[in-house]
């Protein structure tokens, strides 16, 4: 079924959701019954004109309905478009218009056919309308609107029509429910507009929400390898350096080297089933003793710890990243960590001489990891800044201690 494509259209999907399925089933559903049983009564009309005549133009206007009928029953599958979604193959909107015109002009060759004939192609029109694009839709319904007008005035003027609309109450009533279908057609897939949009945001926001988690399981990822791997490279770096000279140092290195692979596979193991904590007292220290070990002298100061597990986690994640670049990114001789805290927020410092080469340098190097790290912070309500001068670097976050979601 080619159609007309416009971009600001949503388009019905084959990832449509059970519910919008079933919007549309019940869309569709009340548009064919109204139409239905809108010419269930032209079709009773025109019986009972084929039966009072039995002529030869009130049988082809019969006929012609059957067919408009059935045309125009099988024509709103194609609403499934949606409003101004495009006509199908011209076959389709030809037939159907050409067989509800033929039903017009015959009612105009019949005195007895009434406005009968003149409904079939107004709500032909009405259906063609919803499937184009707006400013062409509402001409065509004014099109189909003086179709009406024509019907009415040749009836009157050439027929000697006295009365230019119906005159039994039936009809009336017909006339006026069939002047209601542009506005029901319209306003029904207006609605299954509304309900496919939901729909595809609907997936955009549970896709969204699972790149989020990736981005997270990744920094996450990247905290626990990339710390651990690093401190493991540099144990083993000076295991192997004392190994000659003092194997007992360098037997204790490589049994801390297994201690931190082992840590940092059940950290990742623990990241994996979602239940990894972290414990800030244990990282500031892991923090110092790495920093040592890389012959950096590490001076903590710390005030109380904040009690919200969640700013502790997330001034943990903090001290990691940092230590992590220190080591990896400069040679540092003398660090400081700094911890303050009140009620409504905690302060971390981290501050090291060992900035190597020109500040951008540095921050091209080091960017990715903080670059993340500003991003979980900021999520929580926390901010990230760092400094480059003078051969030192330093790094600030603030975090708030309440209110920090999980």
């Amino acid at each position: 079924m080619p159609a007309v494509s416009s971009p600001e259209i949503p388009r019905p999907t084959a990832s449509l959701g059970r519910s919008v399925r079933s919007t549309w089933t019940y869309t569709l559903g009340s548009i064919v019954f109204i139409l239905v049983v809108l010419h269930f009564m032209l079709l009773s009309f025109a019986v009972s004109t084929f039966t009072a005549k039995n002529d030869a133009v009130s049988g082809l206007l019969l006929l012609a309905l059957v067919l408009a009928v059935a045309l125009q029953v099988r024509y709103c599958w194609f609403l499934r478009a949606g409003l101004g979604g495009g006509l199908p193959r011209p076959v389709w909107t030809t037939a159907m218009v050409v067989t509800s015109g033929a039903v017009w002009v015959l009612g105009l060759l019949t005195s007895d056919a009434g406005w009968i004939a003149a409904i079939p192609l107004w709500l032909a029109v009405s259906l063609v309308a919803s499937l184009l694009p707006a400013r062409t839709r509402w001409l065509t319904v004014a099109a189909g609107f003086l179709s009406l007008l024509a019907f009415a005035a040749i009836r009157h003027f050439w027929m000697g029509q006295s009365d230019p609309l119906p005159e039994d109450s039936a009809s009336r009533m017909l006339l006026a429910y069939s002047a209601g279908m542009p506005l029901l057609l319209i306003s029904s897939l207006w609605w299954w507009r509304v309900v496919v949009e939901l729909d595809r945001h609907r997936v955009i926001a549970g896709e969204l929400a699972v790149a989020q988690e990736r981005l997270r399981f990744a920094a996450d990822l990247h905290d626990i390898q990339g710390h651990h791997l690093q401190v493991i490279a540099l144990k083993s770096e000076l295991a192997e350096r004392l190994l000659d000279r003092n194997p007992e140092a360098a037997r204790e290195n490589i049994h801390e080297t297994r201690l931190i692979a082992k840590q940092a596979l059940e950290e990742t193991r623990s990241l994996v089933a979602g239940y990894r904590e972290t414990s800030l007292a244990d990282e500031l220290e892991n923090a110092r003793e790495v920093l040592t070990a890389a012959g950096a002298d590490c001076e903590l100061t710390l005030e109380t710890l904040p009690a919200e597990p969640a700013a502790q986690q997330a001034l943990a994640m903090t001290v990691r990243e940092a230590t992590t670049n220190i080591l990896r990114h400069s040679e540092a001789t003398h660090a400081t960590i700094s911890l303050t805290s009140t009620e409504a927020e905690a302060t971390l410092t981290i501050r090291n001489n060992g900035l190597n080469g020109t500040p951008s340098s540095m921050s091209l190097t080091a960017g990715t990891g903080l670059l993340g790290l500003r991003g979980r912070l900021e999520t929580i309500g926390g901010t990230l800044e760092t400094t480059l001068d003078t051969g030192h670097f330093e790094l600030l976050a603030r975090i708030p201690t309440r209110g920090i979601p999980a």
